[in-house]
């Protein structure tokens, strides 16, 4: 039992010390676990020995399923000659200073179709003489305007190119705060760039950009050089057109701007149609009801938009509208404020008759106005 004992005793010591020079020495042998902050690997089980990082949270399937369809936009406007330039007098005086260097904007802008058809903002193509789009694939090609909307600040090109990637539309209508979204576009030329946030806020207007607002805030970042560029849901579908940031800076202070995809996809959709965007018009001067208005023209209306002004022998005024009726429905759509009526407004098809809710001192009319075409910008509405 004795003599057991002592060669028990023997073996452990010699295990003992092996594992002691063995944790000095290598002690990589004994610990196997991944090292901190590594990302587990394993092996595909299609049986192609190809391996696969695990990375739970990870935005990489919406950023790869949309970002083949943003492209960057750099538009050039030739430069302007001075008109004494080629006067030799001028020139021996003045030298080349009459000659001054072309202006290139950047941008970005979003495939939407196969026929080569992109979404972009209109202030980032505006009065350029040449643009040309370099795809995520590196090709380029030069684009042709189809038409603009200044009023929304969308533009729509398009392209000659084949096997276009063409982005998802997704729907802006079942978004909530707090969704996550993906900012995508070109940033100062930096080339393209994904960034993440989430959505601030809805139905954003007022805010002195556009003639029709109602915008998605977020807070992804959002630079000079997205302009036109995509804002995506979790799966890659377009949500909305990146067009305008808060700041400071100039650059990003997690404030900016997208147009809504059910706004931009009309726009689109009548500029290819009828080459422009049909609105309606009914030639008022609307104003947001206020305290003031409502004991001067001396109406009980509690909520609507006060007319002040009627254009003579345009349709409101053919209608019957007159100075401080209040208008609260159109074609059944209650409205709120003046950004409310004039998108109310504008969605009506000129030529054809909608009913009117008014507020006329203590009596509610119904009025059936026929709108006409929406002028241009700084007519009456």
């Amino acid at each position: 039992m004795r003599r057991s004992w002592q060669l028990f005793s023997q073996v452990v010591t010699v295990l003992l010390a092996v594992y002691f020079v063995v944790i000095s020495l290598k002690p990589e042998w004994l610990d196997q676990r991944p090292s901190a902050g590594s990302v587990a690997v394993f092996e595909a089980p299609t049986g192609t020995g190809a391996k696969v990082a695990g990375a739970p949270g990870s935005l990489s399937a919406a950023a790869k399923a949309a970002s083949g369809a943003v492209v960057s936009i750099n538009a050039s406007k030739a430069a302007a000659r001075n008109p004494n330039a080629e006067d030799p007098w001028f020139r021996f005086f003045f030298g080349d200073q009459g000659r001054s260097e072309p202006q290139v904007g950047l941008g970005s802008g979003v495939i939407v179709s196969p026929g080569g058809y992109i979404l972009t903002n209109n202030h980032v193509v505006a009065g350029a003489d040449e643009i040309e789009v370099i795809l995520n694939d590196t090709r380029k090609a030069r684009a042709k305007v189809i038409g603009t909307d200044p009023e929304t600040d969308l533009a729509v090109l398009k392209i000659e190119l084949d096997k276009l990637p063409v982005i998802v539309l997704g729907t802006a209508e079942t978004l909530e705060i707090g969704d996550q979204v993906l900012a995508i576009g070109n940033p100062f030329g930096v080339g393209q760039t994904v960034t993440s946030g989430i959505i601030s806020a809805l139905g954003r207007n007022q805010l002195g950009i556009n003639v029709f607002e109602n915008f998605i805030q977020t807070d992804a970042a959002i630079n000079p050089g997205n302009s036109g560029g995509a804002l995506v849901d979790t799966q890659g579908r377009l949500l909305g057109i990146n067009t305008a940031i808060y700041s400071r800076s100039g650059g990003s202070m997690g404030i900016g701007f997208a147009i809504p995809v059910s706004t931009a996809r009309q726009v689109l959709d009548s500029i290819v149609k009828e080459g422009q965007v049909t609105r309606g018009w009914i030639g008022v001067e609307p104003q947001d009801l206020t305290p003031e208005l409502v004991q001067a023209f001396s109406i009980s209306a509690k909520s609507g938009v006060i007319i002040t002004g009627v254009m003579q022998k345009g349709p409101a005024a053919q209608a019957g509208i007159k100075p401080g009726d209040v208008i609260t429905a159109v074609a059944g759509q209650r409205v709120q404020n003046v950004t409310e009526l004039l998108g109310a407004i504008a969605t009506l098809k000129p030529g054809v008759s909608a009913v009117l809710m008014i507020q006329r001192r203590e009596a509610t009319l119904q009025l059936s106005v026929t709108p006409g075409k929406r002028p241009r910008p700084g007519i009456p509405r």
